[in-house]
Parts: structure tokens; sequence; C-alpha cells
């Protein structure tokens, strides 16, 4: 498929999420067959201050393509002028814009999902960031703010309008965060609507479900978030049971471990021992949930304090 002029070959992606997918990790899910992944989502006002954090998350390895930056902020001016920076200090393919995110702070600056509150200023940031730059600009939205305002197909029709390349629906409102069941049905009523790729999210859980999202909404790409934390496998997956419907096995307590230890090696590498052993507590948290001893792990997750800690660790539990 194409967003833009953008050759994607697979159209199973990788959504952006806080503190799961930075540079090291979308790598490791680019590796296991995902389309195309995303940036953690960046502040234009942060860039526009020029935040040392906000340069790191934006930084990506060169063979990871295509490779999509995701900004947030509802200032027009300041999200065009900061959508030309980027593309003139970075590598990268697309640029997506966050109208999606539920995070108090977020949504308390008028930021995120808030914007879905005013659909002429959704319109004005996609008009603003497309006339900025060249590269194609997408947009991930919500069903709507609340269940007294579902307007996901307004907010979609008025972005496209705007020039927006593709938009990602993610199937619940912003009062509903990430709780009860996703409505696959305004993804459906979404792609109805519109001309460009429509990508859905919310509840992709297995490739069985990312079929079924396939069938019923009629999207061009799907959108794995939650379900691929600690489980890159889950692309590969998702691919082989669309194009054989066969299921492929669990990664073996082998194959894990050395995902484990590589996922390591590259957080360290990007963030050095100190942040990078800290920042690993979390993903393996994820990569052994379900397994065996799980909990007796992550009890000792917490005192890891080094490379060779993980390694010790993984030797103890995995090997």
């Amino acid at each position: 498929m194409f967003i833009g002029d953008v050759y994607i070959k697979s159209n199973i992606f990788l959504a952006p999420m806080a503190g799961v997918t930075d540079k090291p990790y979308r790598k490791i899910c680019m590796d296991m067959g995902c389309g195309a992944a995303y940036s953690e989502m960046v502040s234009a006002k942060g860039l526009f201050y020029e935040s040392q954090n906000t340069q790191k998350i934006l930084d990506s390895y060169k063979e990871c393509r295509p490779y999509a930056i995701q900004l947030f902020g509802s200032e027009p001016e300041i999200m065009g002028n900061m959508a030309k920076r980027i593309e003139e200090e970075f590598d990268f393919d697309i640029i997506d814009i966050n109208m999606g995110c539920p995070a108090p702070k977020i949504v308390k600056n008028g930021d995120g999902s808030a914007i879905m509150k005013n659909v002429n200023l959704a319109a004005e940031i996609v008009h603003a960031v497309v006339s900025s730059q060249k590269k194609p600009v997408t947009v991930k939205i919500r069903k709507g703010f609340d269940e007294n305002s579902i307007n996901a197909v307004d907010v979609a029709v008025a972005v496209q309008n705007a020039g927006a390349a593709a938009v990602t629906v993610h199937g619940r409102t912003r009062e509903q965060y990430y709780s009860g069941k996703a409505d696959w049905d305004i993804i459906k009523y979404v792609k109805s609507a519109l001309k460009i790729p429509v990508i859905g999210n919310g509840d992709i859980s297995s490739p069985q479900k990312a079929k079924e999202m396939f069938v019923y909404t009629g999207c061009d790409a799907i959108m794995v978030g939650r379900a691929a934390q600690g489980n890159p496998w889950i692309f590969k997956s998702i691919s082989h049971y669309i194009n054989t419907g066969n299921i492929l096995p669990e990664p073996t307590a082998a194959e894990k471990a050395e995902t484990i230890i590589k996922h390591a090696d590259m957080l360290i590498d990007f963030k050095g021992e100190y942040i990078g052993v800290r920042e690993m507590r979390r993903h393996i948290s994820f990569y052994t949930k379900g397994m065996p001893h799980a909990a007796a792990m992550r009890a000792e997750i917490n005192s890891i304090m080094s490379f060779e800690d993980i390694k010790t660790l993984v030797h103890k539990y995995f090997v």
C-alpha cells in the first residue's frame, strides 16, 4: 500500500506508545515484520524550545523504514513550523499528528484528543503541517471525545480535505481511555467516508482479531498497540495467519531470552547503562507476562542494576 508517495510493504503497523516504542524496540518490531513504526509522541512546543529529550525520541535507525514521526500540539503555526524543522533535521518518511491521546496533562492543554472537540481546528492544524513541508501527513483520531460527541467521521473528512494522506481511527472515545470494547463500526464508517487509506486501531490482540478487523471494517491497514508490548512476534504471527490461515507457535523461552538480551544491548547502547537498564525493567515485565514463574521473575526485576544482571536473570528463568 501507499501513504502519499511512501510505499509500505506490510499493512500491519506498530502504534506509538510512550515509554515502549523507542528506537530499539521499533527496530525489533520491524525485524519481526512490522510494516511501519511510529516514534513516541513528541511535543511541537518541546521541539520549539529545543528539548534534549524530544530530540532523542526522534532518533531512528536508518534501516527502519518506513518511519513516522508523531507530533502533538494544538497551535497550527507552531505545528507547521516544527514540522518544517524536523523535515530539515531528521530522516523519516511520514509525519503523524496525534489527535487521540487521552492523557489528562495532554488534554488539559487542548492537545491530543481535545482537538476532536473542534473540527475546524483539526483541519487548520493539518493544513499548516501539510503546507510546511513535503512529507505525507497522517492523523490519529478516536471515536470522539465522549459518547455525546461521536464525530470521528466529521473529523476524518475534515482532515482529508485539509490534505491528510491517511487517518488512523482508535475505536474508543477519550472518555473510555483504553477500557471497554473498541467500536469497530466507527472505523467502518470512516473507511466508507474517505478516499485516503484508513488504519484501524483497537482490540487487535491476536492474529484472529487482526483478520477480523480487516474483514469487518474494510480498513487498509491495522495498528497494533498494547498487544505488541513484549511481543514483537505478533507482527509475524498476524501476517502468517492472514496469508495462510495457520497460527504460528508461540516463541520459545530461548527465543524470548535471545530477544530480551538483544533489546537490552540496543537500549543500553542508545541510552547508556544507567537509564537503559532501568527502562529495560519495564520491557522485561512485558516479555514475561503469562510465563511460568513470571511473578517471581518480576519480583527480581527492580533489583537489576547492570547488563550483566539482566543476562543473569534471563539465564536463571529462560535457559
